[in-house]
């Protein structure tokens, strides 16, 4: 009798996962399928699930890519900058004060581990006008630089918090065994310490992409100039450009912006899953 309602209970839970996954992947399916079809097939009464070889058609991926109003490869230049330095300095900064906060006592470091919380729960979006002033004030208005920094500034406290919880993880008796077997300071550190680290440099690298990549208000107030938009900038100017008629541009445009997010949780999702875990229990 329990191992009949074991099999019916996981065969519920496996309904709902099912639906759940179908759920989610259907929009993203629906995206890159109607990316590939005519207008004409699109608007029609007669939906098309599948791309057949018949209606089949790359001329919507040339009006993104190609479209005179609405410059591609400017925002898709902008948006890898961004999203580049963002990546780099939040994970050197927040690896060196989460280091900081956990392996050194000092005057006054209860209290910024507070502040961090504190600035966690400000709502982005009250900061706006501040932060628009600040980076008017250093001339930074429409570059790369300027919103770089915003958002380093909204992601490092998140990025120090969660990286704190993994560098308590380690214990410092390692590196002082890799160190009585002959290794130096900064050898025991890289070699030991260092590569336990680094789920939580990718779980934290994911979410500072995240932020970057995807962000749409702060870069629609920081980056004014037709020539420094980044892609969600861009791909709401081309939607105006085309004046919304032109759906399987617009899908096609949508599936440009999300590849390079798709490359890149391919390549860290092994080691992602482990990072939130991991992450989760010591934080």
């Amino acid at each position: 009798m329990i191992k009949i309602r074991k099999r019916f209970a996981d065969t519920g839970f496996g309904v709902i996962a099912v639906f759940v996954f179908v759920l989610s992947a259907f929009p993203v399916y629906w995206m890159v399928s109607t990316s590939f079809l005519p207008n004409n097939r699109i608007r029609g009464e007669n939906l098309a699930f599948f791309p057949t070889p018949d209606v089949f058609t790359l001329d919507n991926y040339r009006a993104a890519i190609f479209s005179p109003r609405a410059p591609f490869a400017p925002a898709v230049a902008n948006s890898i900058g961004v999203t580049f330095l963002t990546l780099v300095i939040v994970l050197v900064v927040g690896f060196v004060a989460a280091l900081a906060l956990t392996r050194f006592q000092f005057k006054g470091r209860r209290t910024f581990i507070v502040l961090i919380l504190v600035v966690q729960m400000i709502p982005g979006e009250a900061m706006i006008i501040s932060m628009f002033r600040i980076i008017d004030g250093w001339q930074l208005l429409n570059t790369i630089i300027g919103l770089t920094l915003v958002y380093a500034a909204g992601v490092l406290p998140f990025t120090i918090w969660t990286l704190r919880g993994f560098v308590n993880g380690v214990p410092k008796e390692l590196e002082e065994a890799a160190m009585i077997d002959g290794c130096s300071r900064a050898g025991a550190f890289w070699r030991v310490t260092f590569p336990l680290l680094a789920p939580g440099l990718v779980a934290t690298g994911v979410f500072a992409f995240i932020q970057a990549w995807n962000e749409f208000v702060t870069a629609l107030v920081i980056m004014q100039r037709p020539e420094a938009m980044t892609l969600p900038l861009w791909l709401r100017t081309f939607v105006q450009a085309t004046q919304a008629t032109n759906w399987g541009a617009v899908m096609a445009a949508s599936v440009l912006i999300a590849i390079p997010a798709v490359i890149f949780f391919l390549i860290v999702q092994g080691r992602m899953t482990g990072g939130l875990v991991s992450g989760a229990v010591k934080g």
